[in-house]
């Protein structure tokens, strides 16, 4: 049989070109996700800065609430936690240790007269740990710096916190730029934590077992000691939260790539087998037996596989550094991060991808296989029957998985977490559709047939007499129509809701009519400053971060932790986008708290209780709660005074400032004034915090949208094959037509009618199979049915209708141009 199946091959050429190129396809994205999966568990960056040092000890980033179970996982710390100056003397004296060198790192932007540029800054004695020298001069003292550029004795201008300090350049060494060194007294101010290092090198003789070591030091208590590739993350300590995002995306996206490509592949090869049935049935007419049909349709599915599978590797390759490329720039992934791509996502594509084609072909050689002889032969000039128990029962698992969803989504979900099930749901529904696509087809044509046959009249009245005749065979070429509308629907507006969902819960608070903004960093003598300025009413200090709840237990946070604000004490008309609801935020200083009103009423706490947060650097804290507030569903932030948490930050610094206006007053020109005095600080309206705030939004918005077209183009590339497949498969009916009196003309008008049946029968489901995930999704995130650019659904219809009649015709024009009597072969 496998030797048929090769002689045969070429004699199949379209239908396992389609076949070829879904393979191709599934195998590229499969492994483009597999790359990001292994880069994001890896996760290893190049140390440089500490290259030299074989051990680098940092702070423990995570925390774990006391008294929680085992199985509780520790929540992520966003903030640099640093290492006890105290701990430098127990490091040094653990056995194997030759030497230990403190590095503090922190935030230091140079002042030119462009403008201020972001720089770090460093103690010159971490400066051994690279190792980075001098190319002239000395070691700096209190008061100087070494540059990586410049001349000797020049004055440089450092912002720190906001405020410009000069310093002579004492030295000049040979290091990347952006760093600058100083001396350990200005270090340790200018870092703001004299009694906390960045991280520690720790240096071993020749031979020492460095595992060893590094468990002698761990052993100290709240620390983590790295060595080799893993040294590089204490340089970088915030690629620790993006390689979750990043493992994130890769597992969710190419486990629906995945069942996408099942699909595609499954339906390609089902429709080719269908337009066989008359080979099959006198293959089974002249004695094959059911054993060999099935062994020849399999072995046809790995003669085109495995090839399949081997021009898949580049594209697949190639694709997997763009998509990290593109999830880096838009700050996904940390760009520091080394990109990997080895064996195992090679495996995981060509295995998916191999798996999916013996499914397939499994599932398409079962009825041609088991068929008897005698009613193959009948069956094959015949409609071809699609109902079965087994399909019934997956088609209402799916259905009702869908509905579970659904359900969930509408009544256990809140806020951005809805997209946990409203995505899956909407896998769930097209497939239990695509499963029963005979019956969505028929019900769907039944709406459409009537207005099409008006319109097109002799023309449509045939197209539906073919359609309704041919309705199983309809069905496989509605599905992918259905499939790329729903999928590319649900998804995008999904995407569209929350973003405004997000901007609207953020600015119904919002009482700021002006932000001042620095990427560098403003001293808090500033919002004094602007308070005074004339027609100012009121400004304060804008700073996030994230924290965890550790008592009382039951916070209402997810697995990332709770955010943090940072604002300064004000009445109630002050700019924070926050409407208090019990107490006053007039006392919101030193360590006290404002709750959201679900917050307090979850943990049970009101204005004048206490609570224990640990703060982003973990920094236990116990907080007063001297404010209650009202905040939407999903989007809880806790309140904290602008000071405590600019002190627990790695930078400590201050980069947008709220100003409120009095009514009538136009305070823009002597704020624009006051903002020139202070290096990098800009004047912009409120727009400008609502666009920062919604950034992790957009950014996520981003990736979807980018995910979502390539899985778009995949689904365009089954819509393509089925339709092409089944165009060229009736080039005898065209024949007959013509012979019988039918021109040119009017043939490709009935396809014309045809193809509009099949697009607006795809798009009616599709549509469907969307607005089944997105209304529950839409009423829990927005309160609000689907929020969006109309003009996103048209370019997905248009975009379908452009396939759809694309791949109909331009076979169909390239079919008739054949004489009708000319002989033809199935394909």
């Amino acid at each position: 049989m496998m030797r048929l199946a090769i002689r045969t091959l070429r004699f199949r050429k379209g239908g396992f070109i389609a076949t070829f190129v879904a393979v191709v396809f599934g195998t590229a994205i499969v492994m483009a996700c597999g790359g990001l999966m292994e880069t994001g568990i890896r996760s290893n960056v190049e140390p440089q800065r500490l290259a030299a040092a074989p051990i680098v000890v940092t702070g423990q980033q995570s925390h774990k609430p006391p008294g929680a179970d085992e199985d509780t996982d520790a929540f992520p710390l966003t903030e640099r936690v640093g290492v006890p100056a105290e701990l430098v003397t127990r490091i040094r004296a653990v056995e194997g240790v030759t030497g230990v060198i403190g590095d503090r790192s922190f935030t230091a932007p140079l002042v030119t007269p462009s403008g201020s540029v972001v720089a770090e800054g460093h103690n010159w004695a971490s400066a051994a740990l690279a190792p980075y020298k001098l190319v002239s001069g000395r070691a700096p003292g209190v008061g100087e710096i070494v540059s990586t550029s410049g001349k000797l004795g020049d004055r440089v201008r450092v912002l720190a916190n906001g405020v410009p300090q000069s310093f002579t350049v004492s030295g000049i060494a040979a290091a990347p730029a952006g760093h600058t060194f100083f001396s350990e007294p200005d270090a340790a101010r200018l870092s703001r934590m004299p009694d906390r290092y960045a991280d520690v090198g720790v240096l071993v003789a020749p031979g020492t077992d460095v595992d060893a070591v590094k468990d002698r030091i761990e052993a100290l208590g709240n620390v983590t000691a790295l060595s080799g590739i893993d040294r590089g993350l204490a340089e970088h300590p915030g690629t620790g939260g993006q390689r979750e995002a990043l493992i994130a995306i890769a597992g969710s996206f190419g486990g629906i790539a995945v069942m996408t490509m099942m699909f595609v592949v499954a339906s390609t090869l089902a429709l080719s087998a269908q337009h066989r049935e008359r080979e099959f049935a006198l293959l089974r007419g002249i004695g094959t037996t059911p054993g060999q049909v099935r062994r020849m349709i399999l072995g046809e599915g790995l003669l085109v596989a495995l090839p399949a599978v081997a021009f898949g590797i580049m594209p697949g390759m190639l694709l997997g550094r763009f998509l990290f490329d593109q999830l880096a720039e838009h700050g996904v992934a940390s760009p520091v991060i080394s990109f990997y791509q080895g064996l195992i996502p090679f495996a995981a594509g060509a295995g998916a991808a191999v798996l999916a084609v013996i499914g397939a072909a499994l599932i398409a050689a079962r009825k041609s296989a088991k068929i008897k002889p005698v009613q193959a032969l009948m069956e094959a000039s015949l409609q071809r029957k699609w109902f079965s128990w087994v399909r019934l029962i997956a088609g209402l698992l799916f259905l009702g998985g869908g509905m579970a969803l659904m359900i969930v989504t509408a009544t256990v979900m809140v806020g951005p977490l809805a997209g946990a099930t409203a995505g899956p749901s909407v896998l769930c529904w097209a497939i239990g559709v695509a499963l029963l696509g005979p019956f969505w087809t028929k019900a769907a044509l039944l709406l459409w047939r009537w207005p099409v046959q008006a319109l097109s009249r002799v023309n449509g009245r045939l197209a539906i007499r073919n359609v309704s005749v041919r309705s199983v065979a309809m069905s496989a070429a509605v599905m992918p129509v259905m499939l790329a509308v729903g999928i590319s629907t649900a998804n995008l507006y999904m995407q569209t809701t929350q973003v405004d969902a997000a901007s609207k819960a953020f600015t119904r608070d919002l009482n700021a009519d002006v932000v001042l903004t620095s990427a560098t960093g403003m001293s808090p003598q500033l919002v004094q400053q602007i308070r005074a300025v004339p027609g100012v009413s009121g400004a304060s200090a804008y700073v996030r971060s994230t924290g965890v709840i550790d008592e009382p237990r039951n916070a209402p946070f997810d697995d990332d932790g709770a955010p943090l604000i940072g604002v300064d004490a004000q009445d109630a008309n002050g700019p924070a986008p926050v409407r208090v609801t019990d107490g006053s935020l007039a006392g919101l200083t030193g360590s006290t708290v404002a709750l959201p009103e679900y917050v307090a009423q979850k943990i049970n706490r009101g204005v004048g209780s206490t609570i224990t947060v640990t703060l982003g650097d973990g920094t236990s804290v116990k907080l007063s709660v001297v404010a209650i507030f009202a905040a939407e569903r999903g989007y809880e932030s806790i309140v904290l005074p602008t000071a405590l948490v600019t002190a627990h930050t790695t930078d400590g610094l201050i980069r947008q400032i709220l100003v409120r206006t009095t009514p009538g007053g136009d305070p823009g020109p002597a704020l624009t004034k006051l903002a020139a005095t202070h290096p990098g600080v800009q004047v912009a309206d409120r727009e400008a915090l609502v666009s920062a705030n919604a950034e992790d939004q957009k950014t996520q918005a981003w990736v979807n949208y980018m995910l979502v077209g390539m899985l778009i183009a995949y689904t365009a590339v089954s819509v393509v094959n089925t339709l092409v497949s089944t165009t060229l498969r009736r080039r005898r009916e065209f024949a007959l037509q013509r012979l019988t009196g039918s021109t040119r003309a009017q043939v490709l008008r009935m396809l014309t009618a045809e193809g509009a049946l099949i697009t607006l029968s795809g798009i009616t489901l599709g549509t469907l199979v969307a607005l089944a995930a997105l209304i529950p999704f839409s009423a829990k995130v927005a309160n609000s049915l689907p929020t969006g650019p109309f003009w996103i659904y048209l370019l997905i219809i248009g975009a379908a209708t452009l396939l759809t009649f694309t791949s109909t015709l331009v076979p169909a024009v390239a079919s008739l141009r054949q004489p009708p009597t000319q002989p033809t072969h199935a394909d």
